[in-house]
């Protein structure tokens, strides 16, 4: 499928666009976290974008608030927040400060769910609102993986049944074997 050459680690630009195109483009990059000294990377399989205040699904939708405020923040930043309890979510910001949107990284590898993928990696809610970047522990390389168009599955994002006509917007995108 893929080919693979050196890789770079994603920076600002790549995530002050359009979050929606970040959510497509992040397919076959690679999350890489340091655990121990020791730097575990897995191929982003399922992302899901989040576009602002008018997305009823969007954390920001009803405004700004103590836990989305990194949404809010510079691209490429993390924001990471709890739900049910028992569940980290991994999200990357997107656009341009004092907008918020971001992509929410549903799968890597071989795990499936964005809460899976948390406890997987070691990840919690004390890399919110830093920079995706080595000094924090966890960035996205690029690792020349070319995804081609055809293997990429656009559907309807999950959970979000409350936001309406936003819940159908296929704004989830999976790379489908190929």
């Amino acid at each position: 499928m893929p080919v693979a050459t050196a890789s770079r680690v994603l920076t600002r630009p790549f995530f002050d666009r359009a979050v929606v195109a970040v959510a497509r483009d992040l397919l076959g990059k690679f999350l890489v976290r340091r655990i121990r000294g020791r730097a575990v990377a897995v191929m982003i399989t399922e992302t899901e974008a989040y576009d602002g205040p008018r997305d009823r699904a969007c954390h920001a939708h009803r405004g700004r608030t103590p836990r989305n405020a990194p949404m809010f923040g510079p691209a490429g930043h993390w924001y990471v927040y709890f739900v049910y309890g028992m569940h980290w979510m991994l999200n990357v910001v997107t656009g341009e400060s004092g907008y918020p949107a971001a992509v929410l990284i549903r799968g890597v590898g071989d795990w499936d769910g964005p809460g899976k993928v948390t406890k997987a990696l070691a990840i919690d809610g004390g890399f919110s609102g830093k920079a995706a970047d080595g000094e924090s522990g966890l960035w996205i390389e690029d690792r020349g993986v070319v995804v081609d168009r055809k293997n990429i599955r656009a559907a309807p994002r999950i959970g979000v049944d409350y936001a309406g006509a936003w819940a159908r917007k296929k704004w989830r995108f999976v790379l489908d074997e190929g």
